[in-house]
Parts: structure tokens; C-alpha cells; sequence
């Protein structure tokens, strides 16, 4: 069960980040949540490919994203742990990140991402999150 729509959690990465070129969310179907980040020169490395430090942000921005979806805006829950296994050369094109809530607890979330070209159904790369939820304050 989701907490938050798409336009809740749209706007909650807009607010937090007005000064980056945020990632748009395509689809949150349960645990399952779809996001494009756009890519263009700014992103690339030498030999035309995407550069890693945006990688590793979409695959953490879609992990948070999807964390929030099911426990609301809580918005200093934190990244615990980032892996990230690269795979292929990406191509100059919207970067595609599809997290998969894996387990929520009451203190941690794991989410599995996926990142893929737009369409490509090649993955690029493969991460795994996990996300620190503070505690829920009590009255």
C-alpha cells in the first residue's frame, strides 16, 4: 500500500532540490516506482557515456522515492548503504530507474534498482539501497 501519489512524491524532489535537474516520475504502481532522468552533456564523461556520479543518484533519489511512497514525507530518512554494480556503457539518452521496495521495517528499507537507457530493456547498471527511517515520534 502506498502513502503518497506521484505528485505528492514529484513534489517533495522538486522542493528538495531546486537547483537540480530532478528526475520525473513516470509510474508508482505498489512497490514498484519508474523514473526518468534526463540526460544531456552535463551528465556525460569522456567516451560518450553517462557519468557514474549520475548513476548512483538516480539509483539513491528512486531508492528514497519509493521509501517515501509507503512511509509519507518523511524526509530525513537517510541512505545506510549504496552498491552499485555498473554493466554496460549507457547511452547519451534519458536514464530510466525502476526501485522495487524489497522489505520495509520499522528502521530500514531495502530497495533493489534497476537503471536502463530509455528504450533499451538492457540494464546498465544494478543497485541495492537500503535507507535509514528515523524513529516515528510518539505523543
Amino acid at each position: 500500500m502506498t502513502v503518497l501519489s506521484i505528485d505528492e512524491l514529484q513534489k517533495i524532489v522538486d522542493d528538495a532540490f531546486p537547483d537540480w535537474q530532478v528526475p520525473r516520475i513516470e509510474s508508482l504502481d505498489g512497490d514498484t516506482l519508474l523514473i526518468a532522468q534526463p540526460v544531456d552533456a552535463r551528465n556525460s564523461r569522456p567516451g560518450g557515456t553517462v557519468a557514474g556520479p549520475t548513476m548512483m543518484a538516480l539509483a539513491d533519489n528512486s531508492a528514497w522515492l519509493i521509501t517515501l511512497a509507503h512511509i509519507g514525507p518523511v524526509l530525513l530518512a537517510v541512505t545506510t548503504s549504496l552498491h552499485i554494480d555498473f554493466l554496460r556503457k549507457p547511452e547519451i539518452a534519458d536514464l530510466m530507474a525502476r526501485a522495487r521496495l524489497i522489505k520495509l521495517g520499522s528502521r530500514l528499507a531495502v530497495v533493489d534498482v534497476e537503471l536502463f537507457s530509455r528504450g533499451s530493456t538492457d540494464l546498465v547498471a544494478k543497485a541495492q539501497v537500503t535507507y535509514s527511517i528515523p524513529p516515528r515520534a510518539t505523543s
